[in-house]
């Protein structure tokens, strides 16, 4: 039976280089919009709209709904590239671009609601366990207020984090992503005042105790293990791919738009400027050359070796093989530690450019707020994840099973 999906899907998917293409010719007009996104505290529907038209929410979405199922190094590439216009939007395509992956591995029956009439619907998210759950007959009762859903006004769905409690006394908690459509959630929009990312429209969702049937969860168990219900019908090597892997580089790549943004404004910045009061030129300053010399070259070995990492990790999954923990372990602790890495390069910057560098109207300040404030995520935090690095060397079983 051939679904609504699947004959609105595309004859035949644009390229790698096509998409690429297409994202980097948006920069110009994200970078005309970044105040109007900053200001409106959202990122104009005009450029996810143009973002749907061109493609990029597909990238990640199964071909069997329409998408494109490509390497996530296109993915990664393409919110690199419009985070680099604009890092509020790059971090909201990175978020809800990338869900269409998590989506593929739920029951088929979650995947039909969302994309069976629309294959072009968003969904957004905030993974904090939060939610208050009770079990009832077919599924669960969910309630509470989560933070944090970036791009959620564009999206007529949301995925929700929450421990389930165990069915018997002493059982397991199972942490789970509960998926809600737009009918069941209010978002909550004057909760979203900050000082960077002002744009990615990060709102809190009330959610008071409507019902969830079980195919509409997702246990990050199945995930860990590799047991997930969508592979019934999603079995390409795209989807083998632990999730957590995927996920949590969604908020750590916008941060290399960013730095290239701050790094090309740093440049512009020390070609014309002259202290007044010094009356020194910063094109001669060598320790601001040496700012912007390191962290040129460091954006661009930290941007290699995320490469290389999901180069190694799709080659594994189509020969059928599964990443150690020790992987696993690693990859996420390099990913953690770019937002850190590429905030403190742009800071080295901002300090030997003076007072042209701290007016809002600089070009270089919207990145270098946006670095800072995305550190904060907890996937961006290196503490986080250290320990279970430094254990799975020692041959110690993980903490925190999101890897």
């Amino acid at each position: 039976m051939v679904t609504l999906a699947e004959a609105s899907a595309p004859a035949e998917a644009p390229s790698a280089e096509t998409l690429i293409a297409r994202s980097k010719a948006m920069i110009p007009t994200l970078k005309a919009r970044a105040r109007k996104c900053v200001t409106e505290r959202n990122v104009p529907r005009e450029s996810i709209a143009e973002m749907v038209d061109a493609g990029f929410f597909r990238v990640l979405q199964p071909k069997r709904y329409g998408g494109y199922e490509m390497h996530p190094n296109v993915f990664f590439e393409i919110q690199k590239n419009l985070a680099e216009g604009c890092m509020s939007t790059g971090w909201v395509y990175g978020v809800v671009g990338c869900h269409p992956f998590q989506l593929a591995l739920f029951d088929d029956k979650a995947q039909q609601e969302v994309w069976g009439d629309d294959p072009d619907m968003l969904v957004s998210s905030t993974y904090q366990p939060v939610g208050k759950v009770e079990r009832t007959e077919g599924g669960f009762y969910l309630s509470g207020t989560w933070g944090f859903s970036s791009g959620s006004v564009h999206c007529g769905w949301v995925l929700l984090g929450a421990f389930v409690p165990p069915e018997e006394e002493g059982g397991t908690v199972d942490m789970r992503t509960f998926l809600l459509p737009r009918k069941d959630y209010v978002i909550d929009e004057d909760q979203w005042h900050t000082f960077g990312l002002q744009g990615t429209g990060s709102h809190h969702i009330i959610v008071d105790r409507v019902f969830v049937p079980e195919h509409r969860t997702h246990s990050a168990a199945a995930s860990f293990f590799g047991n997930n219900p969508g592979y019934a019908v999603n079995d390409g090597a795209l989807y083998q791919m632990p999730w957590a892997q995927l996920f949590v580089r969604s908020v750590s790549s916008s941060a290399f738009g960013g730095a290239r943004a701050a790094i090309d404004a740093a440049i512009d910045i020390m070609q014309s400027r002259v202290s007044t009061n010094t009356k020194k030129a910063s094109k001669d300053d060598q320790v601001l050359q040496g700012a912007i010399a390191a962290a040129q070259a460091q954006t661009i070995e930290m941007e290699i070796a995320l490469e290389r990492q999901f180069d190694e990790i799709m080659d594994m999954m189509n020969r059928g093989e599964r990443m150690t923990l020790e992987q696993r372990a690693l990859y996420v602790y390099q990913s953690s530690t770019v937002a850190k890495r590429l905030a403190q390069l742009v800071d080295a910057m901002v300090e030997r450019l003076g007072g042209r560098a701290i007016y809002l109207s600089s070009e270089i300040i919207q990145p270098w707020l946006d670095l800072q404030a995305a550190r904060a995520h907890v996937a961006n935090d290196p503490y986080n994840r250290s320990p279970d690095l430094v254990g799975v060397l020692v041959g110690q079983p993980p903490a925190f099973a999101f890897l």
